[in-house]
This record gives C-alpha cells, structure tokens and sequence, in this order.
C-alpha cells in the first residue's frame, strides 16, 4: 500500500531505508498533522443552494464525478452536523440572514465554498436585491469562479480547501 508523501518530510536517508520504515508500519507525525489530515478526509459539507449553481453541486456529488473519493458522499441536511458551506448561487437579502443562523449552527471548525460569480460577487445582478459576494454575510475559504461553475471546478475548489485545512495548524 503506497503511503502519502509529503514535501520535506524524510523518514529515511535513502529510498530503501523509507521502504523499511513503512513496511514496518512505523509512522511519524506531529498532532497538527494528523488532525489535519482526519479533517481534511472527513468534511461533510451543508446544502445550500440557491439558483442554478445548485444544480451543478449536485451532479458533483453524483457517479459521474463521485465526491466520496474524498470522503464527502454525505450532503447533511442539519447544520449541526456540517462543517462545510457550499453556497451555490445568488444570495438575496431576505436569505442572509437565514444563510449567517445556518453558519452560525455549524460547529467549529467550520469552511465555506463560495460557488460560482453570483455568490462570488453578485454577477449579474447588480441591484437592491442581491448581495453583492457572500463574503459579506460569512467569511469565506475558497471561491469557485464561473456561471455555472461546472462540477470540475467545485471538485478542484474542494481540493484545494482540503490543502489548506491539511496544512492548517489547530494547535498554534
């Protein structure tokens, strides 16, 4: 079973040496590391779309793409039991206030994915009645460009979150 390698991390001097490491199944890590790679493999990400954006976050999550290979097949339907925000399209003002209770539910530590350029910046609309970025309402992580972003584009979002929640140090 080939393990996961990280940059300047060196168990051995010489590829022989880590071969014997890891077949003996010694492993060596610091905490923050090892969090951080149980988070970065257990994200359940909150439902919240909003427009056609929506649509496109679905078929993410369906065969033809299939997110469980990274450990996301359950959109909860409860705040309670998420610890990602994927919000998926325009954010009118009456929704943000239902959209900051949503993310205030959620339990720490807690990651938001804002999905294409409404949610982004408010796209096209530029009125009244759309919030102009959700960034406005909840702090957001990773922003996924397009209209509608295709279902690779979330895909490569998530994945660069799960960098940045890998590297990221819970204990410091």
């Amino acid at each position: 079973m080939p393990a996961e390698r990280f940059e300047g991390v060196h168990l051995g001097r010489t590829p022989e040496e880590i071969e014997e490491e890891v077949e003996r199944g010694v492993l060596l890590t610091s905490l923050d590391r090892a969090v951080g790679w149980a988070r970065k493999q257990s994200m359940w990400p909150a439902t919240f779309g909003l427009a056609c954006c929506a649509i496109e976050m679905m078929s993410a999550g369906a065969g033809q793409y299939d997110l469980s290979r990274w450990g996301m097949e359950l959109f909860r339907g409860s705040p309670r039991q998420a610890d990602l925000m994927i919000v998926a399209g325009r954010v009118s003002q009456k929704m943000a206030p239902v959209l900051r209770r949503i993310y205030d539910q959620m339990p720490d530590p807690k990651w938001v994915i804002s999905m294409g350029v409404c949610a982004s910046a408010g796209g096209m609309f530029t009125n009244y009645a759309i919030i102009q970025g959700v960034d406005t309402i909840v702090p957001v992580d990773v922003y996924v460009p397009g209209c509608p972003p295709k279902p690779e584009m979330l895909m490569y979002g998530i994945l660069k979150l799960q960098a940045k929640v890998r590297t990221s140090e819970p204990f410091r």
